[in-house]
């Protein structure tokens, strides 16, 4: 059976997808992209016109699933609190659970490679920018107190970031309860001491 356009441009988008997570921004190129799929690079160039823009299909793609994630972990039952953290937990496990990502940050780490720096900031500013309209939400619902809703997002993403990734790695590990406890601690409840 002949293999349909759409179905040959979603098995580039796939190979190119794995390429980058193995081999990062920098090890990958066409060529290779090319024998993985077992396509000529004519093939790549009829729906893509360079490297970077099957690159940045990809990321976009991206920033779509983590959005999505985040969307699908609210429950309006559920208390606005807790629906945050479960959108900043599931975004972060999201994450923690992409490969591409993963190989990305090594690649910026070690290379500085600055379309893996992009790719990243896409995807964080996906997060934030959810976490940044919820608050708003909070504030329009007397949920949240007033507060610039850009720049506590965030804090509240760095925070996760710091708890789940950096602190796990030097420290024991937290389990889910005492993350929300320690985040609840400091963004819901604050840290001055209020007279009784």
């Amino acid at each position: 059976m002949k293999e349909g356009i759409p179905d040959r441009k979603q098995k580039i988008l796939q190979v190119a997808r794995e390429s980058f997570a193995i081999f990062g921004y920098k090890g990958t190129t066409i060529d290779q992209i090319a024998r993985m799929a077992n396509v000529g690079k004519g093939t790549i160039y009829t729906f893509f016109q360079s490297k970077d823009q099957l690159f940045h299909s990809i990321v976009a793609d991206l920033v779509f699933q983590v959005k999505e994630v985040a969307i699908r972990s609210l429950d309006p039952d559920r208390p606005f609190f807790d629906n945050l953290h479960n959108a900043l937990w599931a975004t972060m496990q999201f994450r923690k659970d992409q490969e591409l990502l993963l190989q990305l940050s090594r690649e910026v780490r070690e290379f500085g490679t600055e379309n893996a720096k992009a790719a990243l900031k896409q995807v964080e500013d996906a997060i934030v920018g959810f976490i940044q309209r919820q608050l708003v939400v909070g504030m329009e619902t007397s949920q949240v107190r007033r507060c610039d809703a850009r720049l506590t997002a965030f804090l509240l993403f760095k925070s996760y970031v710091a708890l789940l990734m950096e602190w796990n790695h030097e420290q024991s590990p937290l389990t889910d309860a005492r993350i929300v406890e320690s985040l609840n601690d400091l963004f819901t409840h604050g840290l001055e001491v209020h007279p009784s």
